[in-house]
């Protein structure tokens, strides 16, 4: 496994966790949610490209 995806996505999650507090804080606690969501999303996107670009690896390896 590459180890800047896992540095990625700490980062991620780091700076969307600030965004958080900071959100909940001013009281926009809608936004903070959605802010979540959309890094839930980002996250999930770039794992699912891994997960095919090892699909692909296999599909090669085994000539199917």
């Amino acid at each position: 496994m590459d180890v800047d995806l896992i540095f990625k996505i700490a980062a991620v999650g780091i700076l969307v966790s600030v965004l958080n507090i900071l959100l909940q804080r001013s009281g926009r606690d809608e936004q903070a949610l959605m802010t979540t969501i959309t890094a839930l999303v980002v996250v999930l996107m770039i794992v699912v490209q891994k997960i095919s670009e090892l699909f692909n690896i296999i599909k090669n390896l085994f000539g199917l």
